[in-house]
């Protein structure tokens, strides 16, 4: 199966191309001062129907330019914030004709101009120069989804069986939701994730090599998770209502509008959902002499209500004052069940550990953000964010261990414990980000402040006779106080329409203070850094030629742990078996450098090699002579070389293909007391996606991905994963409503396994969840569907929303 997928992937990635070849047409941009105009968007549209050729963004000197454009009648459509819309005469243009524009001047927005509609479907991806933008919108497999799937579709992004996320074969990447960094660490972000559907989505952005712009966090880069928007003057909204079902059922409903008027703009979404999940592993170990055979099911039910409400107000044409609240409501219960057989290597049961997990636990999510934007002349620009973010989670579990004879008939010993575990953090946020034309380019700096204050509680009771009795050598409470204060500054700059440079440096210091203290007198531990960090970055683009561009890009980025992996507190899945927090955690840093290559806008191809020092991650040790822990621990050294190629196209006009192929090789280092991890893996990940025009206004999808035996974790090496996926489409109701059924990993082949060695300790394991599902998908906008959209801000609290986390 697989053989035959990646030879139908090589077929269509190297399909012969029979078009002739095509002509140009390029020009600049002005205004009525003369100024040049950078970023303004370009329509170059089919004068027969005003369909959507194709669509450009103007380069700092203003220039433009549409290459392999066939023969044909075509007319120029032109936007840009503050100016009336530019709409030119028709141009015909002959077969391999390189037709040069007089310069074209716009004129700042005097009075509402007629509407002008342009419709087009949006590429499945898109290559540009600083990200691979994904765009979910438009995908049929992508109904029904939740955003933690659509990761798993991603160009060259990987979501492990612990929900990990990695981006070209390196962990720490850096999950932003609309352009805010989300403080949720793994699990926390993993369930959030998990209960945002794809209705809600709009894009996913790639972004593999950030600036120093962006926050120094992240050393596999960003993934930029943009929410829908609405898009002239008046009222829309649109309804989705999504069921899907694997083992259990699960229930989807969404809702958004979006009000516009000279001087305001008013917009919210609401989404609603519910249903239950469920995974099967086993855990086989062998430890101090001993087999530990454990089988695990794991259930988990979630009531989920997110939401988004926002207000524009638009105080002149160039000054916008902003106000943006979202949050997360979450009511969650799991039940989780083990059994495990213990025997002597080569010999009989000896006895029999069963044991449970029940939990239950609320987690409210809040974010508070004002924002002013003031966009001048000259492509100058200033941005003010101020940001509160309040995280509160709860969560409660009950756990018997109930130990039986080999026969399963005879209670040997029982031990019963329950755990109390809130959760409370707030952050608070400052950022200042200012643009200007300067040195011949374009000068960027900026500054932000961010406060952190976690605090957390570990209640552990043993349950004698029934009776809760507060076990004060192992309650706790651990208190997180973060500080860092950054600032940053970029220019880029272009010299004889080949080369463009980019420089940057971001400046950052920390201080941060973990206090554990215990219910009984003991030495409280407390962890104290101040530290001060510069991030280096830059990059040089050549345009060769009118197909071939040539760009390499080096950072140098930090990555902080989150703040509940810093948590020394236990999550038992039963008492042999649990992770906990190290709150001695350092951060890890990582020097980046790419090398791109993209052949006719399309074709793109990666080279980067990837140092991390430090690297923090989980490792399976054994904490005694029966039980094992999984916590995190810092690396000596990972190493990360990758090769990925994307290509998007279209094979005739009825079949439309992408394909992306990364390659990469993994090295990580590390020498625990003796304890040797020295793992070298080449790993191969690929994904490809084929969409098909049908008669009668039908659209068949058919997509698939493949990744090879990899590096899990530290110390664990893992098998190869596949999935094939197909769905079908149709629009309804005059093209105002859209019915999508489809159906996920149809050969079930999306399940996890690997082995780990680690000291005395030998591990083996593996796993399925839910992967194979059926959806069902509609939904039905409503109202002006040409509204222009609320504004696509981030805030500054993205960087540390990434960080939060909340353990069930």
């Amino acid at each position: 199966m697989i053989k035959v997928a990646t030879l139908i992937f090589a077929i269509f990635l190297w399909f012969p191309s029979t078009a002739k070849s095509g002509g140009e047409i390029s020009g600049s941009l002005v205004t009525e001062a003369g100024d040049q105009v950078s970023y303004a968007t370009i329509m170059l549209n089919q004068a027969s129907d005003s369909s959507l050729y194709k669509a450009g963004v103007s380069e700092l000197d203003g220039s433009f330019q549409f290459i392999n454009v066939p023969e044909g009648s075509y007319f120029i459509h032109i936007t840009y914030v503050g100016y009336a819309f530019y709409t030119s005469d028709v141009i015909d243009l002959a077969q391999g004709e390189k037709l040069r524009l007089p310069v074209i001047t716009i004129r700042q927005e005097a009075e509402e101009l007629d509407e002008v509609v342009v419709k087009a479907a949006r590429p499945l991806i898109e290559v540009q120069p600083d990200k691979t933008v994904f765009n979910v919108d438009g995908s049929i497999n992508a109904a029904g989804n939740d955003a933690m799937e659509l990761l798993r579709k991603a160009p060259g992004v990987v979501v492990d069986n612990n929900d990990n996320i990695l981006l070209q074969g390196k962990s720490g990447v850096k999950v932003y939701i609309d352009g805010k960094p989300s403080p949720l660490s793994t699990s926390d972000l993993a369930n959030y994730l998990k209960t945002m559907q794809s209705t809600e989505i709009d894009a996913i952005e790639i972004i593999s090599n950030p600036g120093a712009k962006y926050e120094a966090e992240g050393n596999a880069g960003i993934i930029n998770i943009r929410l829908k928007k609405d898009k002239s003057l008046g009222t829309n909204g649109s309804l989705n209502l999504g069921y899907r079902y694997g083992q259990s059922s699960k229930y989807s409903a969404s809702t958004n509008f979006n009000h516009r008027n000279k001087n305001v703009n008013i917009f919210g979404s609401y989404s609603y959902f519910d249903g239950d999940f469920n995974n099967d592993f086993s855990l086989y170990r062998e430890q101090s002499g001993m087999i530990y055979d454990q089988s695990n099911n794991n259930g988990y039910s979630t009531n989920s209500h997110n939401f988004r409400m926002g207000s524009d107000f638009f105080l002149s044409e160039k000054s916008t004052l902003g106000l943006l609240v979202t949050g997360n409501i979450n009511n969650w219960e799991s039940l989780s069940r083990s059994n495990t057989d213990i025997a002597p290597i080569g010999g009989e049961l000896a006895e029999v550990l069963d044991a449970s997990n029940d939990g239950n636990g609320d987690r409210d999510n809040f974010n508070f953000n004002i924002n002013y934007a003031l966009r001048g002349s000259e492509g100058s620009s200033l941005n003010i964010d101020v940001d509160y973010g309040r995280y509160r989670n709860a969560g409660n579990s009950y756990q018997p261990n109930t130990y039986f004879d080999p026969t399963r008939s005879n209670i040997i010993s029982q031990r019963i414990f329950s755990t109390i575990t809130p959760t409370d953090i707030d952050i608070y946020t400052f950022k200042l980000d200012r643009e200007q034309k300067a040195l011949g380019g374009q000068l960027g700096y900026g500054a932000k402040f961010s406060l952190v204050r976690t605090d957390n509680t570990y209640d552990f009771f043993d349950v004698i006779d029934g009776s809760e009795i507060l076990n004060a050598d192992r309650s706790n409470n651990f208190v997180y106080e973060e500080n860092i204060n950054a600032g940053y500054l970029t220019w880029k700059g272009s010299y004889n329409d080949k080369w463009t440079v980019s420089a940057g440096l971001r400046v950052e210091h920390t201080y941060s203070k973990g206090d554990l203290t215990s219910a009984v007198a003991i030495d409280d531990q407390v962890v104290e850094r101040d530290y001060f960090n510069v991030f280096p970055s830059g990059g040089v683009t050549y345009q060769a030629s009118e197909k071939h561009n040539l760009r390499l890009n080096y950072s140098r980025r930090i990555d902080r742990p989150s703040y509940q992996d810093l948590n020394p507190f236990e999550d038992k899945l039963d008492e042999l078996t649990f992770q906990k927090g190290n709150p001695f955690l350092n951060p890890q840093y990582s020097n980046n450098i790419a090398f791109t290559h993209t052949y006719n806008y399309r074709l793109t191809s990666t080279l980067s090699y990837t140092n991390t020092k430090d690297v923090f991650t989980q490792i399976t040790d054994q904490l005694d002579e029966r039980s094992a822990i999984l916590t995190y621990v810092n690396l000596a050294k990972q190493t990360n070389l990758s090769l990925s190629v994307a290509y998007p196209f279209s094979i005739t006009k009825w079949w439309d293909a992408y394909g992306t192929v990364t390659a990469y090789r993994l090295h990580n280092e590390a020498n625990f007391d003796g304890k040797i991890i020295d793992l070298n893996a080449n790993i191969l990940n690929f994904y490809a996606q084929n969409t098909f025009l049908l008669p009668k206004g039908f659209k068949l999808e058919l997509s698939g991905w493949y990744n090879s035996p990899a590096i899990w974790q530290g110390n664990w090496t893992t098998n190869s994963q596949y999935d094939i996926s197909a769905g079908i489409q149709k629009k309804v109701f005059n093209d105002k409503g859209n019915l999508k059924l489809s159906l996920s990993d149809i050969f079930l082949t999306n399940s996890w396994s690997g082995e780990s060695r680690f000291g005395d300790l030998f591990m083996t394991g593996g796993g399925q969840w839910e992967s194979r599902q059926v959806r069902l998908n509609f939904s039905y906008s409503f109202g002006n569907q040409q509204v222009k959209s609320s504004r696509r801000r981030s805030t500054g609290l993205e960087d540390e929303q990434r960080r939060v986390k909340s353990d069930n």
